[in-house]
């Protein structure tokens, strides 16, 4: 093997002279990119015509020179393969070489030589006492375009990490070895996003104990711990290995245990992060790479338990439609994986695509949730979105007719555009003429206020009622004992009319607040319960509260008036009222269980219950 090895050892000035005219070159991707072989590469540019140059879009390092204006696309022309929209300023101008392809299947590409590779430049660890070569951090598809070219160019580095799995190329594969010793590329911080602690909370909501998680570069490490850092027993299956992964796993969070796929493992396509990262991942048995035709697979991806893919994108439009770019701190390349992760989520066992979005543009003066996508823009379409999250709540668009995904995109944008939105769906056809957007659809989400609990084994969540409840509302009352009725609207109802409820899902949060009970997954579960309070002229609340025949005494009704005591005091009410009938002896139990003087009074018919958050019992 050592002389094999010594045999092949060149310069990156002579390995890069055997390139030919009117080729193709294959480049590392990612923070694997081989920057020395690559500044070779562009000191030669005078020597190549017609040299294509095939890779992951990716900002980092060195590679941008092979765009350069003073190149004027005789040179080189670059083939880059990307999922995004390519709306973002400086991608523009070479929107025409930008390849859509859904990452699994770019192995295949290669090795079907449907884009045949002439040249492969890529970096590697130094080889082990057998002769491997290891990848290190740049699996993902950099292994079949190795194993598919004609020539492979090999940047021998002692910095990259040895990590264990399937990224192994044998010297024997290999035509020229370059060593140089550099640092590896590695991210800058990437900037928080609007109210990340609000967004934080919405994530942690959604994410269950024991899931397994695909995460996209795009999110702070201090935003994804405060959305995870309480979890038990995570597991991650993802195109990238991040920094937050490798704090979580320190801590305990991400133990691999419940995947029910490649257990006690994390199962990635590369790492992108910090140096503390690569230090980490070196040797590391409980981490494996693999190249992405087998990360990025959606049926790979839904074998595994609540498969959870997160994904930071760039808008959503009223119908659901993602548009995604990366950005300078994502490497541009990942939104690769977002249609991938999507589905294979959605198909797995309990799994579940949510994908973040920052309501406005970082200056405020653009919403981020617009009315329509441009065409040529969308990057996961509608019938494969789900979960949306914006700083102003979440929502599940599985399902859900045009009207209603509108009423839901809009009920999370920025309160600023919501009126805008609103006024141009309506033009469009999307929300009906006789729907009105109510002062109270301003409000803000308050997400501090959501809770899931384990009653009886099974999830209910309580939270803020939203505009998109409406018929699940409706669902509740129609279900009801009659009985209940009775005593919830002073006799007997039969109908629940879509005007006749709205005041209890368009509401301001303020002066308005209503609590459900929600039992199963958020958007296709069914409301158990539901309490609120409406402001009164005294500065008190009136409340009223309801639970489903079948989940009475489990304690649902008391959660719920907590929950409206805490809002009540957030929003600076001084109490709550209610009036009931006079046999409503449940209402006044309820009541009784409050901390404070409970005062009553009975007068035709009916029983008036007060209670002053500045007296305690």
């Amino acid at each position: 093997m050592a002389i094999a090895y010594q045999d092949k050892v060149v310069s990156a000035k002579q390995a890069i002279s055997c390139i030919s005219r009117g080729k193709r070159v294959f480049i590392g991707s990612y923070c694997g990119e081989p920057q020395h072989l690559v500044n070779a590469l562009i000191d030669h540019t005078d020597h190549f015509s017609d040299v294509e140059v095939v890779r992951f879009l990716n900002l980092e390092g060195s590679l941008m020179g092979l765009v350069a204006e003073e190149t004027k696309g005789r040179n080189y022309h670059v083939r880059s393969i990307y999922q995004g929209s390519g709306m973002i300023k400086g991608l523009t101008a070479s929107r025409r070489f930008l390849t859509p392809m859904n990452l699994y299947t770019v192995p295949a590409l290669f090795q079907k030589r449907h884009i045949p590779i002439h040249y492969a430049l890529i970096q590697t660890a130094p080889p082990d006492a057998f002769g491997w070569l290891n990848l290190g951090i740049s699996v993902d598809i950099t292994l079949a375009a190795a194993q598919a070219a004609d020539v492979v160019i090999v940047q021998v580095n002692p910095n990259m990490p040895v990590i264990p799995g399937y990224g192994m190329l044998h010297v024997d594969e290999v035509d020229y070895i370059v060593e140089h010793q550099e640092d590896l590329l590695t991210v800058y911080p990437t900037p928080e996003m609007k109210d990340a602690d609000r967004v934080a909370k919405l994530l942690s909501n959604l994410v269950e104990d024991g899931s397994t998680l695909h995460i996209s570069p795009g999110f702070t490490p201090e935003l994804m711990a405060a959305a995870l850092g309480e979890k038990k027993d995570l597991g991650i299956h993802s195109l990238m290995i991040l920094d937050v992964m490798q704090d979580l796993a320190a801590r305990g969070v991400i133990t691999n245990r419940k995947k029910g796929f490649n257990e006690g493992k994390m199962v990635a396509s590369a790492a992108i992060g910090s140096d503390d990262l690569y230090a980490y991942l070196n040797g590391n048995p409980a981490i494996e790479f693999r190249p992405c035709d087998y990360v990025s697979n959606p049926v790979m991806i839904a074998r595994h338990n609540k498969m959870t893919a997160i994904n930071r994108v760039t808008s959503v439009d009223l119908k659901g439609q993602v548009a995604a770019d990366g950005t300078a701190q994502n490497h541009f390349a990942d939104v690769a994986g977002l249609v991938d992760f999507s589905r294979g989520a959605a198909m797995a066992p309990g799994g579940k695509s949510i994908v973040v979005v920052q309501s406005v543009s970082d200056d405020g003066k653009t919403s981020n949730i617009v009315v329509e996508q441009a065409a040529g823009t969308v990057a996961i379409p509608a019938a494969d979105v789900t979960y949306v999250v914006t700083e102003y709540g979440a929502v599940n668009l599985f399902g859900k007719n045009v009207q209603e995904r509108a009423m839901a995109m809009i009920s999370v944008a920025h309160p600023d555009f919501r009126e805008q939105l609103f006024e141009q769906a309506r033009r469009d056809g999307l929300i009906s003429q006789d729907r009105k957007l109510y002062e109270a659809q301003f409000g803000v989400y308050p997400a501090w206020l959501e809770e899931v609990l384990n009653i009886g084994g099974q999830k209910v969540t309580l939270r803020p009622v939203k505009t998109v409840d409406d018929r699940s509302i409706q669902e509740h009352f129609y279900e009801m004992d009659e009985r209940d009725i009775a005593k919830r609207f002073f006799g007997r109802k039969h109908h629940f009319y879509w005007d006749e409820m709205k005041d209890m899902f368009i509401v301001d949060y303020t002066k308005n607040c209503s609590i459900v009970a929600y039992q199963g997954e958020e958007g296709y579960g069914r409301v158990i319960g539901i309490g609120g309070y409406f402001l009164e002229g005294s500065g008190a609340g009136e409340v009223a509260y309801s639970v489903a025949k079948d989940w009475q005494g489990k304690g649902i009704a008391v959660r719920l008036q907590q929950k409206v005591v805490d809002a009540a005091q957030a929003n600076g009410l001084i109490g709550l009222d209610a009036i009931v009938l006079k046999e409503n002896f449940s209402m006044l139990a309820l009541f009784k269980k409050l901390p404070y003087q409970i005062r009553t009074k009975y007068e035709d018919g009916t029983l008036t219950l007060k209670c002053r958050f500045d007296e305690p019992a």
